[in-house]
């Protein structure tokens, strides 16, 4: 290995949730963005900002952003004016009557109950002690056991548990109301929800702050994180998977045009939120085609990124079927014929070391073996130019599995990245700035960062049904008339709800390998985002909205994708 040339090594932590508030009560669902905010999103920013000489790229889906913005205005306004609070769950840290009714109230238990077990329940002797009873009283007959004060104890420990390590470790609030335990009165539930706004409302600013410093680079998704290969054309699904079932209709209706609607309008509101334009796009699960590549480009952004399986695929497509891909194949960029926009790859198995594998590790001895393994890979590289490693995965649903929510490894592996001679910690724009000189890239087969493929997202009974389901809607959005004054705002409101159902998590859900319970939750809420585009068309939803997909429509033949951390 050439001791003067050091491996550039990328970071890149993908940030991103579903639109969870329903459109019509302007209720939140589920709680998960401001959970993930409050716990992984403040403490992502604090290692950065604790490590000056880190770098890393954080990617934001701009539908992520705006219900941040939201959430931390509502939690003010609820504090000033006593506004009614966005969240059931959240709602049990205010001033209100905990809900009577035995189903309502029993919803709420188990919600405080989703938690992982080891690491954010049996951590805190005193929530486990509570989670232990309120597990007794987790059903109809026995829920008139949980008093309003249970109810609240439990809420506080809910949030207290999802807190980031990095303000656990730091807040004076935190540790007062750790060490009470229990019977929280209203003044110490106040306080922990202005924690939590104040939390929430941080996490554009101290993000905005750190990309204006340079140390680290923004990035964007499409607006509401939709897989844009299917959205143009379905049969993208078939060039991993021949065989793979399509949904009933051929093809999304005016897919192209609705994929460009998300790239302009993620434009609009990463610019406004962030205050500078990316030059940086990730597409949703790291999905591409052809197509793909072009529409990126055709928006003027300077890099994109995917999977090496993607990348593997596309080569032994390209080339002489003989020939074996190595490692010098995969870390490095790659453009299309005649095109301008860099597309980098993954490094799939150090990703998923991160991302399935270190959590059982002490942190200090995951960090470095990661770092050894960036060091065979510097030396398997040799200092040949043009060459980076890209480690990018989910920057939320990894480290509820790992001890202290990964702060022991974050610490120590930007620690390591940031000083070892043989490796440079840096950014996908610093990398594209140096003229690194692409491979030319052939031909693309259509792919994902799950296994290479899109089978997450289409191909089983209940995958393909949300298509078809997706489909009518959208043929129902394209003869609509949106006439007289109220046409334009009336178009405008319906065209964003599509944009909510076009979200790729509706269709990753759906599937035998994920946990029924969260199949349940996101199949009602899918179906729940349709009827709320219908009934703003003014249209009566059709009656098969009422039904579960996974009962309506047959079970999923098969699994075998990732299974994402959380429901969130």
């Amino acid at each position: 290995m050439s001791a003067a040339v050091r491996l550039p090594v990328v970071l890149l932590w993908h940030m991103h949730q579903p639109q969870y508030r329903d459109a019509l009560t302007g209720q939140y669902v589920l709680p998960w963005t401001y959970l993930h905010a409050i716990k992984d999103y403040v403490d992502m920013a604090a290692h950065l900002e604790a490590a000056p000489a880190a770098r890393a790229v954080v990617n934001f889906t701009p539908v992520l952003i705006e219900q941040l913005e939201e959430l931390a205005v509502r939690i003010v306004q609820h504090l000033d004016s006593g506004a009614a609070l966005p969240d059931p769950v959240l709602a049990l840290l205010g001033p209100g009557v905990v809900p009577q009714a035995g189903a309502e109230r029993l919803e709420l238990l188990r919600a405080c109950l989703r938690a992982q077990r080891k690491n954010m329940i049996e951590r805190f002797p005193a929530y486990l002690e509570l989670a232990t009873l309120a597990e007794s009283f987790a059903t109809p007959e026995r829920i008139g056991y949980a008093s309003d004060q249970f109810m609240h104890d439990l809420a506080v420990w809910y949030h207290l548990a999802w807190l980031g390590e990095t303000v656990r470790r730091t807040d004076a609030l935190v540790a007062a109301l750790s060490a009470q335990g229990r019977a929280f009165t209203l003044t110490n539930r106040r306080e922990l929800l202005a924690l939590i706004g104040r939390l929430v409302g941080s996490i554009i600013p101290r993000f905005r702050a750190l990309s204006e410093a340079g140390r680290c680079e923004l990035s964007l998704t499409p607006y509401a994180h939709p897989i844009v290969p299917l959205l143009i054309d379905f049969a993208a699904a078939r060039q991993a998977q021949p065989t793979a079932a399509l949904p009933r209709y051929g093809s999304y209706p005016g897919g192209a045009e609705r994929a460009a609607w998300h790239m302009r309008e993620g434009i609009r509101v990463f610019t406004e939120a962030f205050g500078k334009r990316p030059v940086g796009c990730w597409p949703s699960e790291g999905a591409i085609s052809r197509e793909t590549l072009e529409l990126i480009e055709k928006f003027e952004f300077r890099w994109t990124a995917s999977s090496t399986n993607v990348l593997r695929a596309s080569l032994l497509l390209s080339s002489d079927p003989s020939r074996s891909c190595e490692e010098r194949d995969f870390n490095r960029p790659y453009r299309l014929d005649k095109a301008n926009l860099n597309c980098f790859f993954r490094d799939d198995e150090l990703s998923d070391l991160i991302g399935f594998s270190y959590a059982t590790w002490r942190g200090d001895d995951a960090a470095a073996n990661l770092v050894q393994a960036l060091v065979a890979r510097a030396r398997q590289l040799d200092g040949a130019p043009g060459h980076a490693v890209l480690i990018a995965l989910d920057g939320e649903n990894a480290w509820e599995h790992y001890p202290f929510n990964g702060y022991f490894f974050l610490s120590a592996l930007y620690a390591a990245l940031a000083a070892h001679p043989a490796l440079e910690l840096t950014t996908l724009s610093q990398c594209t700035a140096r003229g690194f000189t692409p491979a030319t890239l052939g031909r693309i087969v259509a792919g994902s960062w799950v296994h290479g493929t899109l089978a997450t997202w289409m191909g089983d009974a209940a995958k393909n049904a949300a298509w078809d389901l997706l489909c009518e809607a959208k043929r129902a959005f394209d003869e609509a008339a949106f006439d007289g004054d109220a046409g334009p705002a009336q178009r405008s409101a319906a065209e964003r709800q599509l944009a909510l159902c076009e979200s790729s998590d509706w269709f990753w859900w759906f599937g035998d390998y994920n946990p029924e319970d969260a199949v349940t939750q996101f199949d009602h809420l899918y179906r729940r985002q349709l009827v709320n585009l219908y009934r703003i068309l003014k249209l009566p939803p059709p009656e098969n909205l009422s039904r579960p997909l996974s009962h309506g429509h047959g079970a999923p033949e098969h699994g075998g994708a990732m299974r994402r951390a959380t429901a969130g």
